[in-house]
């Protein structure tokens, strides 16, 4: 499987986003500071995540992004699907040509393995992650952590607008 930095960063920013949707739209910048990510990757991958409908954006003053469906109705397969196109263990891509046109010794566990964690991932939701406690809490650390960055960060963007 290829679960590249593009997968668990899509991730990492829809769970983000869920967390803090209650409030409105959330900032691209809001969800950087947050989370590590740069502002330009995350343009990107909310460009795709847009264009399957996963978020919507609103523009203007207090704009950002929100989830376009609740959040038990997006599983985190979607969200790596959208950004990487696949999962797939396989070296063919579940082609059956990995040896010289034809099945390689061990193309059926990895079709194996594909197909579990496409399972796994389809069976869990964002609202199941933000259900659990544990992402609570590093979500509350997070927002402590960057409170006075977020403060500064809202007043320039009041700023810029006004």
């Amino acid at each position: 499987m290829r679960l590249t930095t593009k997968g668990r960063y899509a991730v990492t920013a829809m769970l983000d986003l869920a967390l803090h949707n209650q409030v409105g739209p959330v900032s691209l910048a809001a969800i950087s500071v947050r989370q590590g990510i740069s502002l330009s990757y995350l343009e990107q991958l909310f460009a795709k995540l847009r264009s399957e409908k996963l978020v919507c954006s609103l523009r203007g003053p207090g704009g950002g992004y929100s989830l376009a469906r609740p959040v038990d109705e997006i599983s985190i397969s979607q969200i790596i699907i959208c950004v990487e196109e696949d999962i797939d263990a396989t070296k063919c891509r579940g082609e059956g040509n990995c040896d010289h046109g034809m099945v390689c010794l061990t193309h059926g566990l990895w079709s194996d393995l594909t197909r579990h964690m496409e399972e796994f991932l389809s069976g869990i939701s964002l609202a199941e992650l933000v259900a659990q406690p544990k992402i609570n809490c590093v979500a509350v650390r997070q927002d402590a952590r960057v409170g006075i960055d977020m403060d500064l960060e809202t007043q320039i963007i009041n700023l810029r607008n006004n």
